[in-house]
């Protein structure tokens, strides 16, 4: 399937590796000008030369903390106009709600919630103008399915959802969409460093807890970061201008309920 967005020009955030990584390529598969934007810039520009060997899309890279407003307007000011945005950033750190600071929830809420929102503003406008937008906000099962543990994503990109929710019915007359995708479990890098940080704390190798959580799951495997790439590139198409304010879960059916 062509999704006609060939030529157009799209923002990915932390896409040196991971989920962030798998959507770029997706985008550039499909002939999508990609800037990919990370904070460290080593991995970035490795990335974003094994992303321009690809093709047929072109890569340029931004190395900027997303998270920060110099960071935000180092981007826009070397490409102020984008058609696609996709926000992505990682979730904090879990723990016991007892143990949070004030700065703790204001880190958490300034990268997985005003973050995004931010990116949103400086380009929402722009893609409505120009009649065509599209807008992936890549969040977490756990606004599904929130785990007592992850309190600080659950809380941020909560705020996340609800703020899309408000805005999306106002920009899809105009052209742009605006959706969020909720991952399960990938078999990214930072899954395997949560499972080694578990399997520290409950004195079991890293194997044992991958198998324990494997056994759980329905599917019996983990997500492969391509799938979850190859469905925001979908999000982004042509062919998805009537899918609009919709959180879409991928987790290999790990959510037990109905809606």
């Amino acid at each position: 399937m062509d999704l006609g967005i060939a030529g157009r020009k799209a923002l990915v955030c932390g896409a040196s590796a991971g989920l962030g990584h798998a959507c770029a390529q997706a985008l550039v598969e499909e002939g999508v000008h990609v800037v990919v934007v990370a904070r460290t810039e080593a991995p970035l520009r490795a990335a974003a030369a094994a992303l321009s060997a690809l093709g047929p899309g072109a890569v340029d890279w931004v190395a900027a903390d997303v998270t920060t407003p110099q960071g935000r307007a180092r981007i826009l000011e070397q490409h102020p106009a984008f058609d696609i945005l996709v926000t992505n950033a990682a979730g904090p750190p879990p723990g016991d709600f007892r143990q949070w600071t004030r700065d703790d929830w204001i880190a958490a809420v300034d990268a997985n919630m005003l973050a995004p929102i931010e990116l949103i503003r400086g380009t929402v406008d722009g893609m409505m103008e120009r009649g065509f937008g599209r807008i992936v906000n890549l969040t977490s099962s756990a606004v599904k399915s929130p785990l007592e543990i992850l309190g600080l994503s659950n809380g941020a990109r909560a705020g996340l959802t609800g703020f899309v929710a408000g805005l999306a019915r106002s920009t899809v007359g105009r052209g742009v969409t605006i959706n969020n995708l909720l991952p399960g479990t990938f078999d990214t890098a930072r899954l395997a460093g949560n499972f080694a940080a578990q399997g520290r704390r409950e004195g079991l190798t890293v194997e044992e807890v991958r198998a324990r959580r494997l056994a759980k799951h329905p599917a019996h495997r983990f997500g492969d970061p391509a799938e979850l790439g190859k469905a925001c590139a979908f999000l982004c198409s042509v062919h998805a201008g009537y899918i609009n304010g919709q959180n879409i879960l991928l987790d290999g059916g790990s959510y037990p309920g109905v809606f």
